[in-house]
């Protein structure tokens, strides 16, 4: 008993071993057999892979050169700082404790005092008006507060409260953000991603698109074919899984040609680019393809290319049926 109930597990896992097998290997004639239709027709398939490379290509590159300025504004973070001039009548010794106070909050990196004698010391030093300083009977000069923000970006609703915080103080007269155009950068970087983000969401249904209506092509083409395979007993998950395998391989031909494309606007800008970051005494260069990126785009574009095909088999396939 014990032996029928073995053989017949045995004979079980063959079976389900077997139909496996079978099944992999449909998908593998399927997926060989697809592509050799994009091959048997190279301009009709290239023109659809063309239009796709191209939709990708535009919010791909316009991510990477955004990932290259922001690469290169991480720099100048280090040069953001706020200087607090306090009031004639603040002494030296309430300075200082005024600079120990804020070193102590979490909004601010590190603080460096300069006191009223430091400042006149290093203005006349660089100014070259040092014999007219010491003709004046008084030192001109407040003592300043460097404060470095501690801020992950220097954003400008973030500067602005923590600014107005600082002027609010009583021994502070006036506070001013030295670089403001770091801020004014970080905010125009912010708004060209977004707007890289909105191009990129109608290219993505610009693919959609153009793998669908190919596909759809190819349904009505072989309309008589799948009314034959309906008739001999053929499910729709069979009938369709050609199409699914057609729609995939023009996403991943399209992700392959968006990388060559942006890979050579990458070769025809970095001389350019150069030269310009010399003339600004930069080492700028810009970056290759990262392999994340590389992936980013063949993996969307075969998935853009995949589900265009599943949207427009979804909708003609169930219209065609044996009379």
């Amino acid at each position: 008993m014990s032996r029928q109930r073995q053989n017949r597990r045995k004979s079980h896992a063959q079976h389900s071993s077997s139909r496996l097998q079978a099944y992999l290997s449909h998908h593998r004639e399927v997926a060989a057999f697809s592509l050799g239709k994009l091959l048997k027709a190279p301009v009709a398939s290239f023109m659809t892979i063309a239009v796709i490379g191209i939709a990708l290509a535009l919010p791909g590159a316009f991510y990477h050169f955004l990932k290259n300025a922001q690469a290169v504004s991480q720099s100048w973070d280090d040069s953001a700082q706020i200087s607090l001039y306090l009031s004639h009548d603040t002494s030296d010794e309430q300075g200082k404790a005024i600079a120990a106070t804020l070193t102590g909050r979490a909004e601010i990196i590190s603080t460096r005092y300069i006191s009223q004698s430091e400042a006149l010391a290093e203005f006349k030093q660089h100014s070259g008006f040092g014999g007219i300083l010491d003709a004046l009977s008084t030192n001109p000069l407040p003592g300043v507060i460097i404060a470095k923000p501690n801020l992950s970006r220097p954003r400008s609703t973030q500067l602005t409260h923590l600014i107005s915080e600082l002027e609010r103080m009583p021994a502070v007269e006036l506070a001013v953000f030295d670089t403001e155009w770091v801020a004014r950068m970080y905010a125009i970087l912010d708004v060209v991603q977004s707007v890289i983000a909105i191009v990129a969401g109608l290219l993505c249904l610009a693919v959609l698109l153009a793998v669908g209506n190919t596909i759809r092509l190819d349904i009505l083409a072989r309309k008589e074919e799948i009314i034959v395979i309906k008739l001999i007993g053929a499910s729709d998950a069979f009938v369709r899984r050609p199409f699914l395998y057609g729609g995939f391989w023009y996403g991943l031909f399209g992700g392959l040609f968006a990388i060559l494309l942006i890979s050579l606007a990458l070769i025809l800008l970095e001389g350019p680019i150069q030269t310009l970051a010399k003339l600004y005494n930069s080492e700028f260069s810009l970056r290759i393809l990262s392999p994340a990126m590389l992936l980013t785009l063949l993996g969307s574009s075969s998935l853009l290319g995949l589900l265009g095909a599943w949207l427009a088999v979804s909708r003609h396939l169930a219209q065609i049926k044996p009379s």
